[in-house]
């Protein structure tokens, strides 16, 4: 683990830019950007627009790092190049940005009011060529719909239980147990998330840490507790589906907590834009999100 990157990431002004659309994700992805699914007839070929969007996104004057302090890879992203560099490499050196992976597989079907992750049957190797690639961290979601407090134990558990695999790997994990913003009872998921979260960050051992990648609770500063917590590098937020505008004022009312956006980033960004166009759209919405991170109510 780089250390001057685990300070950046622990104590930096910015935000987490979410690039990790995965394979049930990046056409509906790609048609945001204006790609529609006539453009390609593989996954290969799908693949390939989509790591050509986000290095337009990666390079970008608007990528900057005194706004942003991380961005979140899919696999092959982690595994394609940018001007001559593996993506990771390109963001650490080129633009100072700290590097993290998507390792999760997806979801599995709803069952008692949750989705579990599904099995990762490489996670080893995979976290075997994070290290190869100089990632810093990874990420991996679950959904969670109704306030069960067995299914929300399960979740939490499934999620220490890898990050502690990803931990003695030397990467840092991002564990987000996401609650659906549509739940009825998303206040009372909430509660039992927090305080399933604050059981397993007690038991965890001085030298682990980890991030925690929440959705923006419905009672502001639910989770200030967790960012004060020590086993906790970063608490950071996920749009959810809000726009950029309502995430961004939701963030505002969370002392402690930045963003790590993936759709409130790149909503507004398209593939017929020109480079003038396409940069200041993208550092709008880079500026908006920064300070709703940095400027709390």
């Amino acid at each position: 683990m780089q250390k001057d990157q685990l300070e950046k990431i622990k104590n930096g002004k910015g935000f987490i830019a979410a690039l990790d659309q995965s394979g049930g994700s990046t056409p509906k992805a790609l048609a945001n950007y204006g790609v529609s699914e006539d453009a390609y007839s593989n996954e290969e070929e799908m693949f390939k627009l989509v790591h050509d969007m986000r290095t337009r996104i990666i390079t970008s004057p608007a990528f900057d790092s005194h706004y942003i302090l991380g961005a979140i890879l899919f696999e092959q992203t982690m595994d394609s190049q940018i001007e001559g560099l593996y993506t990771a490499d390109y963001l650490a050196q080129k633009k100072g940005i700290v590097p993290f992976l998507k390792v999760d597989k997806g979801l599995a079907e709803l069952s008692n009011g949750v989705q579990m992750m599904k099995p990762i049957p490489n996670l080893v190797d995979l976290l075997k060529r994070a290290n190869e690639r100089h990632i810093f961290g990874t990420k991996m979601r679950s959904v969670i719909k109704e306030a069960n407090p067995e299914s929300i134990k399960a979740v939490v558990d499934q999620q220490f239980e890898l990050a502690k695999q990803i931990i003695a790997a030397d990467l840092v994990p991002i564990i987000e147990p996401e609650v659906d913003i549509n739940s009825q009872d998303k206040e009372k998921s909430e509660a039992f998330l927090k305080e399933e979260l604050v059981n397993h960050l007690n038991d965890l051992s001085e030298e682990d840490n980890v991030m925690l990648k929440l959705s923006l609770p419905t009672i502001p500063n639910t989770y200030k507790e967790l960012t004060d917590h020590p086993r906790v590098v970063r608490v950071v937020a996920l749009s959810g589906g809000y726009s950029r505008e309502e995430a961004n004022e939701k963030l505002k009312e969370n002392e402690g907590v930045i963003a790590s956006f993936s759709r409130a980033l790149s909503n507004d960004l398209n593939v017929n834009q020109s480079d003038e166009t396409f940069n200041a759209t993208l550092e709008e919405a880079v500026k908006s999100i920064y300070e709703a991170s940095v400027n709390k109510k």
